[in-house]
């Protein structure tokens, strides 16, 4: 039977500079957990210091600094790391016909590769250990493709095999694997993704056939006011993470907000094309 990870157990969480890791980190180490808590870049760091967190620099991307970083991690922990809770990841949003292949290596660097590299580190030392719960942070996206966000959705769909395989390998191991799959939270994801799109897609598509879409979705992404319905903040997500941590029986699967939960009802009761039409339709051309 699975052993609850209750507080002082020691947590690592990626992707702490702000929304989802952020509230979590907080909100976990206010409940008793150490938190080990993960950012990219050294301005995240000191703040993170700062604020009372005790934090180290991880750059998924780079699979020197995963290395790096899990040998911190290891030796600020004594070498007990009870939880993962893979969070770190961005979109690139853009027309799949506008990405590049370096676009794409640059989104799957981080959400899939990076993700994943730690995360087998994580298991090689939790079967040795004799306990631990990976939780991995997909979304909505992972099983649900809108347009414009190609790249996403495919990095988050990766994420979901690579955790439904996990959760069949590790079956007679003592780690638990689960999935949380959050729609519209509030964070600075459309920012970050603004700053993605500027860099991998707009320089280069100036004669897309997309072009007239893209205005729409960049007005979405420049805006700093929830731009899809149903919009829940990151305590949402923190709620059901506790009980993946908690649980003696963790969940699979955790689906946060409305959206996810009616387009997974969706996904099993529609046809496909039935289902693309529907996701057209909530996707706006990048307007939501």
């Amino acid at each position: 039977m699975p052993t609850p990870i209750m507080p002082p157990q020691t947590i690592l969480i990626t992707g702490c500079s702000s929304g989802i890791g952020h509230h979590s980190a907080h909100a976990l180490q206010n409940l008793g957990y150490r938190i080990i808590a993960c950012v990219r870049q050294a301005q995240d760091l000191e703040r993170l210091r700062e604020e009372g967190l005790h934090v180290i620099q991880l750059d998924l991307a780079d699979p020197a600094s995963v290395e790096q970083a899990w040998t911190e991690v290891l030796e600020i922990s004594n070498g007990q790391i009870d939880a993962l809770f893979n969070n770190a990841a961005f979109g690139l949003p853009g027309a799949v016909e506008d990405l590049s292949r370096a676009a794409l290596e640059h989104q799957f660097a981080t959400n899939v590769f990076g993700t994943q590299q730690l995360t087998n580190l994580a298991i090689k030392h939790m079967r040795h250990q004799g306990h631990g719960r990976i939780i991995y942070n997909s979304s909505v996206l992972g099983f649900a493709a809108m347009a414009y966000r190609g790249a996403y959705n495919a990095s988050k769909y990766a994420i979901e095999g690579l955790a439904d395989t996990l959760r069949v390998e590790l079956k007679h191991d003592p780690i638990q694997i689960s999935l949380i799959e959050p729609g519209p939270i509030l964070s600075q994801f459309r920012a970050n993704a603004y700053h993605e799109f500027n860099h991998w897609v707009k320089p280069q598509a100036h004669d897309s056939v997309h072009q007239t879409n893209y205005q729409s979705m960049i007005k979405r992404l420049a805006s700093t006011e929830a731009s899809a319905p149903f919009t829940l903040g990151p305590e949402a997500v923190c709620k059901v993470l506790l009980h993946a941590l908690q649980s003696k029986r963790p969940k699979a699967r955790y689906r946060v907000t409305l959206p996810t939960k009616v387009f997974a009802f969706l996904k099993r009761l529609l046809p496909t094309h039935a289902l693309d039409w529907v996701l057209a339709k909530a996707g706006g051309d990048g307007r939501r």
